[in-house]
């Protein structure tokens, strides 16, 4: 991958992870629940997905400051709490990129749910401690090493949230330069299971190579078969899929008749799927901005 365009590129280009950070904010109440925390804090065991299927997004972002209260408070008590770490790096990382508006809030908020996720990875697998600054050899080594079931929580936890700083810091090199291990922790979990969390690491791997044209050292190509891909292990249930591979993929190669196909599409899918209903409600919010803002960009 090149990361020598023009960083005002890429940085458009990172948008797509606002749409991706709503979701994790969706579902990060039913980590919270699925993951244990609900022992601790005697919660009713539907509530995750009763925020899943509910299906006024505003409703749901007035009432989740009181779980990162919550949950920030649990882990002076439970510092070693994997659990509770994961589900804290969730809720901090999609209500700082979703609702945090002041640039310095956003940034400290992203970088405490990147903590979070490092945190819990080295709790793991010690050897993971070193993650960001171990040599690039060893570092693929590690992530090839994980080869279960539960690993996929901690890898794709390290990685949207990474992928969430690298948003923030985007005028540093250095910072855009750690995408390459980003794309090396998606493309493993999309090996071990690429239905993961219905297809959004397809969705991600899909981004990172549409981020800048061509002509730049995008792959777009690339991008589109991930696109596809993810739409397909979700049945076409997943609509925000859709409504990234619009936005990321058949604008950046002017394909207007793909872009406007995939939106309408998203319209006239039902938002009433089982965990997907609330991010779906977002999808179709998104789906009309795109096709009206669509006239004048093509």
């Amino acid at each position: 991958m090149v990361f020598s365009a023009n960083f005002n590129i890429i940085a458009d280009r990172f948008s797509f992870l606002k749409i991706k950070l709503k979701i994790q904010f969706i579902l990060a109440l039913s980590a919270f629940l699925a993951l244990g925390a609900c022992s601790i804090f005697k919660l009713p065991k539907d509530l995750g997905y009763g925020v899943l299927n509910y299906d006024d997004i505003e409703v749901v972002r007035d009432g989740l400051p009181t779980y990162l209260l919550l949950i920030d408070g649990a882990l002076i008590t439970y510092p070693k709490n994997r659990n509770l770490l994961l589900t804290a790096a969730s809720l901090n990382s999609a209500y700082s990129g979703v609702f945090v508006a002041d640039e310095e809030r956003k940034l400290k908020m992203t970088e405490k749910a990147f903590e979070f996720s490092l945190r819990a990875i080295c709790l793991y697998d010690e050897q993971a401690c070193q993650i960001k600054s171990m040599p690039f050899k060893d570092f693929e080594a590690l992530i090839l090493s994980f080869d279960k079931e539960k690993d996929l929580r901690y890898l794709y936890s390290v990685a949207s949230n990474w992928t969430a700083y690298i948003q923030l810091t985007v005028d540093d090199y250095n910072s855009i330069a750690q995408l390459a291990r980003v794309e090396i922790i998606m493309k493993r979990v999309v090996e071990l299971d690429d239905s993961y969390e219905s297809g959004m690491a397809l969705v991600y791997l899909g981004a990172i190579n549409s981020i800048v044209p061509p002509a730049l050292g995008g792959k777009p190509e690339v991008a589109k078969k991930y696109y596809e891909e993810a739409i397909a292990v979700s049945e076409g249930k997943n609509l925000i899929a859709k409504v990234i591979y619009a936005e990321k993929y058949a604008r950046l190669v002017f394909d207007q008749t793909l872009h406007n196909r995939l939106l309408n599409e998203v319209l006239a899918s039902p938002s009433e799927v089982h965990g997907l209903t609330l991010q779906n409600e977002y999808a179709k919010q998104e789906a009309k901005r795109l096709l009206a803002e669509g006239e004048d960009y093509f």
